[in-house]
């Protein structure tokens, strides 16, 4: 016999709920808020409780730009009237102080209607979750790459004012001899070298960049770019984007080795001197240096003597010093490529490892698709499943709030804690969702899901061959789509439920469907659906037109006709689960 359980003291369990919560009448005056809502608003009960919400926090006078009560009122309202829960967007709401002022403050809000056993409104449950802290730190996020920007800006404007002012060295060499009037072509050569250089994206760009440029500038047959490797420390040597010879050791006496070691190498005449690279009877190789660090070395090379008198080597020099601003500036825009690439692909093979091929079973063709949003680094918490429980086959698509790795993580406990009390009992679909809501509870973990499950197994007795059975539970996601053997598409709109997170014994339903063969059934996620310029009813609507001639097409066919109709544009993420009975 089991054991008799304690009644739990639901004003106690309110009162000390780590989330603030604030319990309202249909006319939103406050009936109790618990600890964490006073603790976050600099409240009391006392100064609360019975008053009207809007009383009690009122919007600030001197800013008539505040549009926060108006935005809660409206969506409070949208809840009590629809009698669904509404989850807002992000909203700025200060909250006043005893002492009459006010401080900003930045919410996540929820309200979630509380129906007595005649259906109507008790309550309206209002959530509010303070996300002042996370949205400053996004701001200093931003903030930082902005600054980073603004040094790119800096390092180009630099590059600027040195042009102008070799253009105006330029004007004043003129007026000198032969020797003054090459240096000045020089230098017109090198200004124009800093504004190509200063458009490079890569370190492959800047090489091709300077060996344009750079061989007009300095009459030269070879320019080389000698760059240490990551894993070795090795020099290797590139010109216009080829290898020139094999690596060269950071030790060696090679030219481009002494050279990034700091010390300059000039050659007029090779004479009996090897040269750096075949053909070559001159070359000076040349330290680069930005910032106290040495980047590696520039070669320049020539097939005739040359005199590298004071002149010349001041050019090379000055072109060394605008190679070593550009090869920084492309390697710090490369690192921050390769450090979000990785990010990004990191975060997307983590989210996809948990998102499987569906396995296969006997009369079933099933589908699945998962495609990110456009946003890169981005991932979010929207799922699928689908796996065999005994004779019947588990279809799961889920949507955990939120759009960052803490989504994902979410979604990934979720999807392995759904999966296995699905797999550990025989219960129908709602009372697996309801399993699923105590464990969250249990083992706190703070978010809000929405979810379909269903289970597809044989149909009852009497059936016409080769059909099936459906039994579904929803918790607060969109409905499954049913596209029959006859007839237009329609939605499965039974069995709604509250979200996962809202409250741990919210009471859950099943509903059953017969499947003909032939039948499609399609879960999906709202990213399918929604657009922000209309209300999902329109979304629904829309995929209803979508399915209309989907009738008799495989899966994978029906997934790739509806992101293709409903979803073009990769504005959201994107779950997609397609189930079909095959004829017999």
């Amino acid at each position: 016999m089991a054991p008799e359980l304690p009644v739990p003291d639901w004003a106690r369990v309110f009162d000390v709920a780590p989330a603030p919560f604030l319990l309202l009448t249909p006319d939103l005056v406050i009936v109790h808020a618990n600890r964490a809502r006073l603790a976050a608003t600099a409240t009391t009960l006392e100064a609360t409780v019975g008053r009207h919400l809007f009383d009690a926090f009122p919007m600030p006078p001197d800013d008539p730009a505040a549009d926060g009560l108006r935005n809660l009122r409206a969506t409070l309202e949208e809840a009590r009237d629809t009698r669904r829960p509404v989850v807002m967007p992000i909203q700025k709401y200060d909250i006043p102080l005893p002492d009459g002022t006010f401080v900003e403050r930045y919410w996540s809000p929820v309200h979630v209607p509380v129906l007595d056993d005649e259906g109507r409104v008790a309550f309206l449950l209002h959530r509010s979750d303070d996300i002042t802290d996370y949205l400053r730190q996004r701001e200093e996020a931003r903030g930082q790459v902005d600054r980073g920007q603004r040094r790119v800006a800096d390092v180009e404007a630099d590059l600027f004012r040195r042009t102008r002012e070799l253009e105006e060295a330029n004007a004043e060499l003129r007026a000198l001899g032969e020797r003054q009037r090459r240096t000045a072509g020089a230098l017109a050569g090198l200004a124009a070298t800093v504004s190509a250089l200063a458009a490079a994206e890569t370190r492959a760009d800047l090489v091709a960049r300077l060996a344009e440029h750079g061989r007009e500038v300095l009459g030269a047959d070879l320019l080389a770019l000698a760059l240490p490797e990551s894993r070795t420390g090795d020099l290797v040597l590139t010109a216009s984007g080829q290898l020139i010879g094999s690596r060269v050791a950071a030790g060696e006496q090679h030219p481009a080795a002494v050279a990034a070691r700091g010390r300059a190498v000039l050659v007029p005449s090779a004479g009996a001197q090897p040269p750096p690279a075949p053909g070559l009877q001159a070359w000076a190789a040349l330290p680069l240096r930005a910032g106290g660090r040495l980047l590696g070395s520039l070669t320049v090379g020539w097939h005739a003597p040359q005199s590298l008198d004071d002149d010349d080597v001041r050019l090379l020099d000055a072109f060394a010093v605008q190679t070593a601003q550009a090869l920084e500036r492309v390697t710090r825009l490369e690192d921050e490529r390769r450090a979000a690439s990785a990010t990004r692909s990191l975060a997307e093979s983590l989210q996809r490892s948990l998102l499987t091929e569906p396995p296969r079973r006997p009369g079933l063709d099933v589908a699945v698709r998962y495609r990110p949003a456009a946003h890169e680094a981005e991932v979010g918490g929207d799922w699928y499943d689908v796996f065999a429980s005994g004779a019947a086959t588990t279809l799961v698509i889920g949507d955990v709030t939120g759009h960052d790795r803490n989504a994902a993580a979410v979604m990934g406990q979720l999807r392995n804690l759904l999966r296995g009390i699905a797999h550990a009992v025989t219960d129908p679909p709602s009372q697996v969702l309801a399993t699923l809501d105590r464990a969250l509870a249990d083992l706190e973990v703070s978010t809000l899901a929405t979810a379909v499950l269903a289970r597809v197994g044989p149909a009852p007795e009497g059936s016409p061959a080769g059909a099936r059975s459906l039994t579904w539970a929803t918790a607060g996601h969109p409905p499954p789509l049913l596209v029959p053997p006859t007839g237009p598409p329609r939605l499965l709109e039974r069995a709604r439920g509250l979200l996962l997170g809202v409250r741990a014994d919210a009471a859950r339903s099943d509903a059953e469907e017969t499947l003909p063969a032939g039948s499609t059934v399609v879960l999906y996620t709202d990213g399918l659906v929604e657009r922000r310029d209309s209300d999902l009813d329109a979304g629904l609507d829309r995929l209803l037109t979508a399915a209309a001639d989907l009738c008799g097409r495989d899966a994978d066919e029906v997934c790739t006709t509806l992101l293709t109709r409903l979803a073009p544009v990769r504005a959201d993420d994107v779950a997609l689960l397609v189930l079909r009975v095959l004829p017999s």
